[in-house]
């Protein structure tokens, strides 16, 4: 996947939030965040999703379960100048290895702190790449085309069954942005929207569990229980394919150290699928491509 990366916010950027001192680059953030006194900067794709999550962290209030970052206001009392938003900066370090019951915990004690809140209609408009793999994995548009992962999303597609569970507005990416502290209840940073089942953002840190930070095929029944959750799974192993795809391109290739991750959770999956006595179906042998 490539990232972008950016030089830091301008001096007018500073200035209309009130803030002095030179930007210092944080890790994390995709490369993109730096830290200035107190807040932290980042650039946004669009001021309007910025704008609104803005609001939305500035209507929380941080309890025992969870804290959030304040967002800051400019002199105009927007929350982004120029493209760039500012928020608190708030103490911890990213987990999640070995952390996987307190990251689940703050992220349930967060959705529910967001079930009140309606579905914002700038989740429609949205287009870039995280926002149409989301949509893919749900199956509301066709899949990516790609030769290099075609195979593996049409096995994960083939998993998929309905599921009956509410929606409401979730953290889609909580697995880097829950920031732990000792004595301190996790901070969750760096909201990415998404009108969804609880459920399905919780398989998202799963997802990430078992690809990228060796996590046990436990995680699953600890976190993921029954049908539902292996079907939130499958969705949400489909949302970062679809994801790696896009930012590649059709005619780009994914190493092949991301699609032997992605092949060898997909028959995991695949394999507890199959033995659900709920339901057999025919399986696609999960493949990829040299």
């Amino acid at each position: 996947m490539t990232l972008r990366t950016t030089t830091e916010p301008p001096a007018g950027v500073l200035a209309a939030f009130r803030l002095a001192g030179a930007p210092r680059p944080l890790a994390g953030g995709q490369g993109q965040s730096f830290r200035v006194g107190n807040a932290v900067l980042k650039p946004v794709d669009t001021a309007e999703e910025a704008e609104w999550c803005a609001e939305v962290f500035a209507g929380l209030t941080s309890t025992s379960e969870f804290r959030v970052p304040r967002p800051c206001r400019a002199d105009d009392g927007s929350h982004v100048v120029a493209g760039w938003a500012a928020f608190e900066f708030v103490d911890g370090q990213a987990g999640p290895a070995g952390e996987w019951a307190t990251l689940i915990a703050a992220g349930r004690a967060f959705h529910r702190a967001l079930r009140h809140l309606p579905r914002p209609g700038l989740l429609d408009r949205r287009q870039h790449p995280w926002a149409v793999a989301d949509r893919i994995a749900w199956g509301e548009i066709s899949s990516v085309t790609s030769a290099h992962t075609n195979g593996l999303l049409a096995t994960l597609q083939d998993l998929q069954r309905p599921v009956d569970a509410p929606s409401q507005l979730v953290h889609g990416d909580l697995t880097g942005n829950v920031l732990l502290m000792s004595g301190r209840p996790p901070a969750v940073i760096d909201f990415s929207p998404y009108w969804r089942p609880a459920g399905y953002a919780e398989a998202i840190v799963v997802a990430d569990g078992l690809l990228y930070h060796r996590a046990e095929p436990e995680l699953v029944d600890r976190v993921l229980p029954g049908r539902d959750g292996l079907q939130m799974l499958v969705r949400a192993l489909t949302f970062r394919l679809a994801t790696a795809a896009l930012f590649e391109g059709p005619s780009g290739t994914l190493p092949q150290e991301e699609l032997a991750r992605f092949a060898r959770v997909t028959r995991l999956v695949a394999e507890r699928i199959h033995t659900d006595h709920h339901f057999g179906i025919g399986l696609r042998e999960p493949e990829y491509r040299n």
